[in-house]
């Protein structure tokens, strides 16, 4: 149980993250958004590493935190590009997929884990579910439907980050989520020198989101981290990625949107699919 409301807590750090990053992405640019995210990131996994007593992680540990950060600043840059045009239909339903499906099969693959039915049953649920809840309504546009690479991309990087991360011991504590803070930083520290100076100019609310958004993300990584070491990677991974449900709920409660009937029963599948993987 303490595993799965890690992972459900994960998935909710990372559904509100994701809400305030694609408000920060439509205002500033998407490289801009993720570097700043992860600055505000390595402040808060530092703190949390140094607070949480543990043994001496050893260098492995590092690394897979490190490899792991890579895969963040991956599927954070194209899952911010695909929002920055307003592809938030297809990007975010497409990325949730396509990790969920990604490491839950490479855990599975890679390692001696086995789902229960009850479990697999549930991820083959929340599959279906996460796409009704994100797309809402059928996406018909041209600027809609090119949203669909970005989110292929961005699922890849999120699942190598789940994986990666889930490879770090126990006795690590909480520095390769730190380390993996830092890998994100360098490899976006890289991706500035391809974008135009004027790119960089922001006012500063959607500086802030960003900071916001980043903070927010590195805590749900903490508390995925955590669930892998009550839970086997694939469940964890699958409870984590329900996080677009989260967006969707912000938008009724604080936006007041309504629902679609996709999204009724994409969000009725989600709850069924999360009490399968809890059993």
């Amino acid at each position: 149980m303490t595993g799965w409301l890690f992972a459900l807590g994960s998935a909710l750090f990372y559904g509100t993250s994701d809400f305030v990053g694609g408000l920060a992405s439509r205002r500033a640019h998407y490289v801009v958004v993720a570097l700043l995210g992860q600055l505000a990131g390595l402040v808060v996994a530092g703190i949390a590493a140094v607070v949480v007593i543990g043994p001496s992680p050893t260098a492995a540990d590092l690394w897979w935190g490190a490899l792991s950060g890579v895969g963040t600043a991956a599927g954070m840059v194209f899952l911010f590009r695909g929002m920055s045009h307003g592809a938030m239909s297809v990007v975010v339903p497409t990325s949730a997929v396509t990790g969920i499906a990604l490491s839950a099969l490479a855990s599975v693959a890679l390692g001696d884990e086995r789902p229960s039915l009850l479990a697999w049953a549930g991820i083959a649920i929340a599959v279906p579910a996460l796409w009704w809840v994100s797309s809402g309504r059928q996406a018909t546009t041209e600027a809609h439907s090119g949203g669909a690479g970005d989110g292929l991309l961005a699922g890849v990087g999120i699942a190598v980050q789940y994986l990666a991360l889930a490879q770090a011991s126990a006795d690590a504590g909480l520095w390769p989520v730190a380390t993996g803070r830092v890998g994100a930083l360098c490899v976006l520290a890289g991706a500035l020198l391809f974008v135009g100076r004027q790119t960089l100019r922001a006012s500063r609310a959607p500086l802030a989101l960003a900071l916001a958004s980043g903070a927010l993300a590195a805590a749900a990584l903490i508390s995925y981290f955590l669930a892998t070491h009550h839970q086997i990677v694939a469940i964890a991974v699958a409870l984590a990625s329900l996080y677009p449900v989260i967006p969707v709920l912000l938008g009724i409660l604080v936006l007041h949107e309504r629902l679609t009937r996709r999204q009724t029963i994409g969000l009725v599948a989600a709850g069924s699919a999360t009490l399968l993987m809890a059993g």
